[in-house]
């Protein structure tokens, strides 16, 4: 074809790089590396109702002749001040990227598309994005295929609407509940969080989105539970613990990483050369690109005492794009004064280039001009399947649940009875008024003809304001059960306060009722004391009680078997997770969530996680060391026998560490279930460090009529035997095993393997 080469759609990717690269000016280049903008700053409404492209945007554009990503075009949010009266709906979501697009590549020396990078914490974050559970609750489930399927979508969502790039926070570990967005975590578990993020990647590829995940790494680590705070990690205990989703996401095809905030041992990961370079690129062999957390680059400048020189140590580290900051711009200066190679400037915005060749913006830049992905279900409809597999049967007295014909009366109480806010987590756009069910107007709509259901919230979410308990009280009384609807929020509001990453500030108080979300941190994960006190005196009352828990953290729990017949976690199941709850309490569908992480007894016994190194601590004098409900956990509503594991082999070799294990299920009670057959690897000898209790390895779903058995198999391979060794890679090493099955990480039973 005529023209430059990096026009010519048959051409290899790297050929027409390399061209348009060799056509860049120095300017030109730094634009392709910077991601300066709030996307909600490139427009503004026109007095006719649509929208106009604004003169800041023009003007970015014009300095570098281009630009390497915006930010946010979409999003819509309190921190951003984008709502239904000025933001960018579904309906007009592809045409307004589309004239963001158009001028970027015809205003432009070159034409290069700009990347559209939008928030897609739980779905997308912008007006009338589809809303999934919390990642907590996604891990609740144990459902990666249905999370998958889930992530399809919601990349399809994203795309029909003009965005290319999907940030998901996926890499951190709920290491210290107290940490507030602890709710963006699959769990405390490196293995199952590695499962959802392969399954996150392999989603949005199939609906041809590029997947950035978020944060790389060890942010869940940070001490105290502190929001980008201190994060003392040795090299063993990173790569253990908090490497294992991001090695599972970068093989999936992730597109992307984001550098996080924390620094590692005194080096922030947006610096962090040996991180960013000598493990990512050239150990892990990663070609896709690093983003920089938003403003970390400007974070530096408390290292190098100037701004130029922060934004050459960031590029020389590995990071290719910029997020906010005002020292990527300059790095143009920084070439010139020779703090940074002019080819390591081409490296990284060839990584950028790379991935707009990849996603096909050359040849079709504009939303209008896509074919639609279809996707088999709606994400609507993913939404409220994953909010009812991941509601977890804490506790049951084997009565209370599910709600049968002998209740004619339910008193729904509790400050998160009535609360879509409540339900739907930190990172969420405004929602249409009427959109989502609550666990109240759930209950109602699943109730039988002629059950009576009341309501009175009977406390606020936070304090201890005991006024409004009498109402609740009555109600409870006169009710067949009571159903407490307790827990947190993430809700922003207009009162909310920003810090200008978007975190939320706190000082002496959380801010409009916030309990949970970003910058938004406990010291003490008790349930507040009004809530405590409304437990108690509606159990006063004889009524049977049901504690339904709406969380984006797992809140210490007190022993409340003499309280509540049932205790259920429904983490913030989405706008539509009140049905899902209400199917569970009614029986129509069966508690099928596990717990992804551990439900301590009080943070003072801080951490509780399941894998910690095994050497047998006792306990406290005061109180026992162990979790309330451990990692794994989950009731239903029947009860299921475990046979004792068996090995197909009880000897492999180095080279050739394949077996299976098995191990037969019964469904020994009256109702169907679905048994989440849990495998750990357990070291009793051998290895290159002091073992862990138990690490998980596997999981099977098994669905069982009442008295049927099953058995359910695990393939057994290096990947499962593996282990971190003396030179921080992943190998089989020679020793004594123990693999274990059960229905938790505390219900096992072993059998030994000898590997040599």
């Amino acid at each position: 074809m005529s023209g430059p080469l990096y026009r010519d759609p048959d051409a290899p990717v790297g050929a027409r790089v390399g061209d348009l690269l060799g056509r860049m000016t120095l300017r030109e280049k730094v634009g392709q590396v910077n991601q300066r903008l709030y996307g909600w700053d490139a427009y503004e409404r026109t007095p006719s109702g649509g929208h106009g492209l604004t003169d800041v945007f023009r003007a970015e554009v014009d300095a570098s002749d281009g630009m390497g990503a915006l930010y946010g075009l979409q999003r819509a949010d309190p921190w951003s001040g984008v709502g239904f009266a000025d933001g960018i709906t579904a309906a007009d979501g592809a045409r307004v990227a589309d004239e963001v697009q158009r001028h970027v590549v015809e205003s432009t020396r070159l034409g290069v598309p700009v990347l559209f990078v939008e928030e897609v914490p739980h779905g997308h974050q912008a007006l009338d994005g589809t809303l999934l559970p919390v990642n907590l609750g996604v891990g609740a489930t144990w459902d990666p295929a249905l999370y998958e399927a889930a992530a399809e979508a919601a990349g399809a969502e994203l795309r029909a609407r003009g965005g290319h790039v999907a940030l998901v926070s996926a890499l951190d570990l709920v290491r210290d509940p107290r940490w507030g967005r602890a709710e963006e975590c699959y769990g405390e578990d490196p293995y199952l969080a590695a499962q959802f993020t392969q399954a996150l990647v392999r989603g949005m590829r199939r609906a041809d989105t590029a997947v950035v995940l978020k944060h790389f790494a060890g942010q869940g680590a940070t001490v105290g539970g502190r929001n980008s705070a201190a994060t003392e990690l040795g090299p063993r205990e990173l790569h253990e613990i908090h490497l294992a989703a991001a090695r599972a996401g970068v093989r999936a095809g992730a597109a992307g990483v984001m550098a996080a905030y924390n620094e590692l041992d005194g080096l922030p990961c947006v610096a962090n050369e040996p991180l960013l370079t000598g493990l990512l690129r050239e150990r892990w062999g990663y070609d896709g690109i690093v983003m920089a957390d938003g403003g970390a680059i400007d974070r530096l400048v408390r290292l190098t005492g100037d701004p130029v020189a922060a934004g050459a140590m960031a590029l020389s580290a590995g990071c290719d794009l910029g997020l906010w900051d005002a020292c990527f711009p300059r790095l143009a200066e920084a070439v010139t004064r020779g703090l940074v190679p002019e080819a390591t400037l081409d490296t990284a915005a060839a990584r950028v280039l790379t991935l707009k060749f990849r996603l096909g913006l050359f040849e079709q830049p504009y939303a209008s001009g896509r074919a639609t992905h279809e996707t088999p279900y709606p994400v609507r409809e993913l939404s409220e399947r994953i909010a009812r597999a991941s509601v977890v049967l804490l506790e049951h007295d084997g009565n209370t649940l599910p709600l049968g014909p002998a209740v004619r009366r339910i008193a729904v109480l509790g400050p998160g009875a009535d609360s879509v806010p409540h339900q739907i987590g930190d990172y969420t756009a405004p929602q249409r008024p009427g959109t989502g069910v609550t666990v109240l107007r759930g209950i109602r709509e699943a109730a039988p003809a002629g059950v009576e259901v009341t309501h009175a919230a009977g406390c606020a979410l936070t304090g201890a304001d005991l006024s409004a308990l009498p109402e609740a009280v009555a109600l409870a009384a006169a009710a067949d059960v009571a159903v407490l609807v307790l827990g947190g929020s993430s809700a922003r509001d207009g009162e909310t306060t920003f810090d200008d990453n978007g975190a939320a500030q706190v000082g002496s108080a959380t801010p409009s009722g916030m309990t949970c979300g970003e910058g938004v941190d406990l010291a003490e994960l008790s349930l507040p004391v009004a809530q405590l006190r409304l437990i108690d005196a509606v159990a006063a009352t004889g009524t049977p009680v049901v504690v339904v828990l709406v969380q984006g953290r797992p809140h210490a729990l007190p022993d409340l078997s003499r309280s509540a017949g049932a205790v259920l976690s429904a983490w913030y199941p989405g706008p539509w997770g009140g049905r899902a709850v209400a199917d569970v309490l009614f029986g129509r569908a069966e508690p099928e969530g596990r717990l992804p992480v551990s439900v301590p007894r009080s943070a003072a016994q801080l951490p509780v996680f399941y894998n910690g190194k095994d050497h047998r601590y006792r306990g406290y004098v005061d109180q026992p060391a162990s979790a309330r409900h451990p990692f794994g956990h989950g009731l239903s509503y029947t009860s299921v026998s475990y046979g004792e594991p068996t090995l197909s082999r009880t000897y492999v070799s180095l080279d050739s560490p394949e077996l299976t294990c098995a191990v037969t299920v019964t469904n020994t009670g009256r109702r169907p279930v679905s048994e989440t057959v849990q495998l750990y690897v357990r070291r009793l000898s051998g290895g290159s460090s002091w073992p862990r209790t138990r690490e998980l390895r596997g999981f099977a779903r098994v669905r069982l009529a009442p008295g049927e058995s099953a058995e359910a198999v695990f393939d057994i391979d290096a990947d499962t035997l593996g282990s971190v060794t003396r030179d921080l890679t992943v190998g089989v090493e020679p020793g004594e095993l123990l693999l274990e099955t059960g229905p938790s990480s505390d219900r096992t039973s072993g059998v030994s393997l000898t590997v040599g």
